[in-house]
């Protein structure tokens, strides 16, 4: 074996080696978190400490806080092999339909036909990097049978409509797509790229959305929160 391949299966048994941590880590860290959330979702009067609370900002973040409820999962937290959570989830511990959702910074609203339970909002100037448009994606707000919780204003086929900060948007629910099988009644919300043509990439790609831990003063990526409650930076 020549030293060449010898430094080569050094360097690949390094990268899989990092790879192997980091995916332990992420898993370890979601199971932690879906414990608390269980704890949340059975008893949200005695784990009211760990909620957020809609409207409120973080110091120094220009994101305010879109729903009220515990954030059970973040961006990057692993459920299965190669899929990484591509935004943030925020559990009411309340029926579907009664907690309400806000727009977390001013921009532009669409709802496309057949949106049953998501929004998205176009901001044209990203408040920490003006030169790029970014896009914030709420979604989950209606019943498990598809019956919307979207605010009236916002009826399918909205374009670009203009919204401040603090708009209310809808309501949590737990549509999932299957009638049969609901999610827990939660917002997901999570910033989506714009690509070449100022379009919004796919949300269900992780590399098409940004960490929103800057955005909202939070540590919401998983890398950085072995499952820790999430609360303001300077908390």
């Amino acid at each position: 074996m020549n030293r060449l391949t010898v430094i080569t299966l050094s360097v690949l048994a390094v990268i899989l080696i990092v790879a192997g941590y980091f995916s332990v880590h992420l898993f370890q860290s979601s199971l932690s978190r879906s414990q608390r959330l269980v704890a949340w979702l059975n008893k949200p009067i005695e784990h009211a400490d760990w909620s957020i609370k809609a409207n409120d900002r973080c110091p120094g973040a220009p994101f305010y806080l879109p729903t009220s409820g515990y954030v059970g999962f973040l961006w990057g937290d692993q459920f299965k092999l190669n899929h990484k959570h591509q935004g943030i989830d925020i559990f009411a511990g309340t029926a579907s339909g009664i907690t309400p959702v806000f727009s977390v910074f001013d921009g532009y609203l669409t709802r496309q036909i057949g949106w049953k339970s998501s929004i998205i909002i176009r901001i044209p100037k990203d408040p920490l990097y003006p030169h790029r448009q970014i896009w914030v994606y709420y979604t989950h707000m209606a019943d498990k049978n598809g019956n919307s919780y979207i605010s009236d204003p916002f009826v399918p086929g909205t374009n670009d409509l203009f919204v401040p900060a603090g708009t209310l948007l809808g309501y949590q629910g737990n549509y999932s797509g299957d009638s049969g099988n609901p999610t827990g009644v939660h917002l997901h919300l999570s910033i989506v790229l714009s690509d070449v043509n100022g379009r919004y990439l796919n949300e269900l790609d992780i590399s098409n959305t940004l960490d929103p831990s800057p955005y909202f003063g939070m540590p919401l990526n998983s890398l950085m929160n072995d499952g820790d409650i999430v609360q303001c930076n300077s908390q």
